[in-house]
């Protein structure tokens, strides 16, 4: 596998070696022992999720404080902008956005770490996105700042307006959110 880090400390590409033949393709998706070997970070893995978007579906930017969720994504089925941000107030990248396409056919992964939004759309007709954490889902910790914040202004690669659920629409902007230290 191959690390590559981004320009915001901490969050980094990850892309696994992928062989192919004439029958399709075989990758190992994860690999704790060689995840921390070749990343560093040692974590442990709360839960798993996986979401189905139609093309056009934006969802984000979340995060959860306290007890904040490390990320790692990956797009099991069509195409995604996947869309990191930092949210940690006393880091020079405050408010600062990494985004970048995952899919199906890229095998690329991305780590989020503890103190970032995490958020994206879909590209594609369809796209399945799966994602390890390192904490639980806790309801009452359950944040987001909004997609389309100035302050942030994330290049999202859409060209009609998103489709949002409630929570993402109302979402605060980067100013009012309760972000980290």
């Amino acid at each position: 596998m191959r690390v590559t880090e981004t320009e915001l400390e901490g969050v980094l590409l990850i892309e696994p070696d992928v062989f192919t033949d004439d029958r399709g393709s075989f990758f190992e998706s994860f690999n704790d022992e060689r995840f921390r070997a070749e990343t560093g970070v040692e974590r442990s893995w709360a839960q798993d999720n996986q979401s189905r978007s139609r093309r056009g579906v934006l969802r984000g930017l979340h995060f959860q404080n306290p007890t904040p969720q490390g990320k790692l994504v990956r797009c099991v089925a069509g195409e995604i902008w996947d869309v990191a941000v930092d949210l940690r107030r006393s880091s020079p990248a405050f408010g600062i956005w990494f985004g970048l396409e995952l899919s199906s056919e890229n095998y690329k992964q991305l780590w989020i770490p503890e103190g970032f939004a995490h958020g994206f759309v879909t590209l594609s007709h369809r796209a399945d996105v799966a994602y390890k954490t390192t904490a639980p889902y806790l309801p009452e910790g359950d944040r987001a700042v909004r997609w389309d914040d100035p302050e942030i202004a994330i290049e999202w690669p859409i060209e009609e307006p998103p489709i949002l659920s409630q929570k993402d629409r109302d979402a605060p902007l980067l100013a009012d959110s309760v972000t980290f230290e």
